[in-house]
């Protein structure tokens, strides 16, 4: 069978066991982890979001209909997804990107272009001058607002930036000057945690400094903010300070102070390495920055994706070190950000490597398939647990339905070429040109 054909069997049999897991209470669900028991557990409280839940099929979707027709089985779950999410937006408080109302209107967008205007309404509504109060237990009894891009006010920018409309800027502009008040000066510029004030940080992309940054220098660029831009450079300027460009490359530690936890100290991930965080440099040179501390920021980008390529992934070199084939710390992430900075390079040479990097993502994604007669998916590890092997996923960010639209993108661009069209995100659409983009 071809290699495209492969990745796309694949990541079709991966979407037809996540369909086969959806339930229907109030609306269609998912169950997060496919156990034994299973169908005596109900809706979670995440069950519309886009990191676990329904919001996070809207992408595959959308990823599906770039090659082929929806069946009429996804366009019933497509229209049921709409409607879900529309019921709930009124009393939505939960404002963020992975569990809230960034995630809905990120959902609507992709589905049903214009319906996510009410998201963003809402959340307009919600705003406050320190952003946007939480729901979620991050830390034992606090409710203020969180500040990164998962969950926090990051995440909600970089939604409004990417879905426009008439409550776009006026989310954006707030969330970013409310990140202005809470930073933290360091000797070398600005640094931000989870929360303001927070004593151990994360300082990559999901949870910490990298995307923060990087949504100030997109909202910035969006907006006629230089301020925003200047802040996102200080947060730039930090990162080189804890980081390390030895051996050609660009890493930043997991956690700062190093984790008590048993945890790689480095990890080459979207969420907490340098995949992810190279998406902080392509931001920056959206807003028209050249370079921080002296290194030009397309040089940074390369050096976070060389990190990568030369890290020995995705080969599990040891317990702990490459254990999860998701997008959010693991595999399929990595090949997303690869396939990105491909369709983006405009050095052919270049662009070749990172497309075979993409491949090697993919050709161990096939590998490690678990197959049966229901489809595909895929049982990560957990080295600190005995046994260590895990129950399968069904999500976006830990499960099938987010590898399932890895592999089928990759499929495309293996057949179209780099010029295919990519589906963008809040999360990534500045790192791929707006030519190919189709949200």
């Amino acid at each position: 069978m071809p290699v495209t054909d492969v990745y796309r069997e694949t990541g079709e049999a991966a979407w037809a066991w996540v369909l086969g897991q959806l339930r229907e209470d109030d609306g269609p669900w998912l169950p997060d982890k496919v156990t034994e028991d299973r169908w005596r557990e109900g809706p979670a409280e995440d069950r519309d979001s886009v990191y676990a839940g329904i919001g996070g099929l809207a992408p595959v979707l959308a990823e599906i209909a770039r090659y082929r027709p929806l069946s009429q089985e996804e366009q019933a779950l497509a229209d049921a997804i709409v409607a879900r999410l529309s019921r709930q937006v009124a009393s939505r408080v939960e404002p963020s990107l992975c569990d809230g109302l960034a995630g809905d209107a990120t959902a609507l967008r992709l589905l049903a272009p214009g319906a996510e205007q009410a998201a963003l309404a809402r959340l307009a509504e919600l705003a406050t001058p320190e952003g946007w109060d939480t729901t979620l237990e991050i830390e034992p009894g606090y409710r203020g607002p969180l500040l990164d891009l998962i969950v926090g006010t990051a995440g909600v920018m970089l939604a409004a930036v990417w879905a426009g409309g008439e409550h776009a800027e006026a989310i954006a502009v707030t969330g970013g000057e409310s990140l202005l008040r809470s930073a933290d000066r360091t000797e070398a510029g600005l640094d931000w945690g989870i929360f303001p004030k927070a004593p151990s940080r994360s300082p990559n992309y999901a949870h910490g400094t990298a995307g923060v940054a990087a949504a100030l220098a997109v909202t910035g660029a969006a907006f006629g903010r230089p301020d925003f831009v200047a802040a996102a450079v200080q947060g730039a300027q930090h990162l080189l300070t804890v980081g390390s460009l030895a051996d050609g490359g660009f890493v930043v530690p997991h956690t700062i102070p190093p984790s008590t936890r048993d945890v790689e100290p480095l990890t080459y991930t979207w969420c907490h390495g340098p995949a992810g965080t190279s998406h902080l440099f392509s931001a920056l040179a959206r807003a028209g920055v050249g370079e921080v501390s002296g290194v030009g920021v397309a040089e940074l980008r390369r050096r976070c994706l060389h990190s990568v390529l030369t890290s020995g992934l995705p080969e599990r070199l040891r317990p702990g070190f490459w254990d999860n084939d998701g997008r959010c710390c693991g595999t399929a992430g990595v090949g997303d950000i690869l396939l990105d900075a491909a369709q983006d390079s405009a050095d052919q040479a270049y662009a070749e490597t990172l497309l075979r990097g993409a491949h090697t993502m993919g050709d161990a994604l096939v590998e490690r398939a678990v197959r049966d007669g229901s489809g595909a998916r895929w049982q990560f590890l957990e080295h600190r647990q005995d046994p260590p092997l895990l129950p399968p996923g069904t999500g976006w960010m830990q499960g099938a339905a987010g590898i399932a639209a890895y592999l089928l993108r990759l499929a495309r661009v293996r057949g179209e070429g780099l010029t295919a069209p990519v589906v963008d995100r809040p999360d990534q659409w500045w790192a791929v040109p707006d030519r190919l983009r189709t949200a």
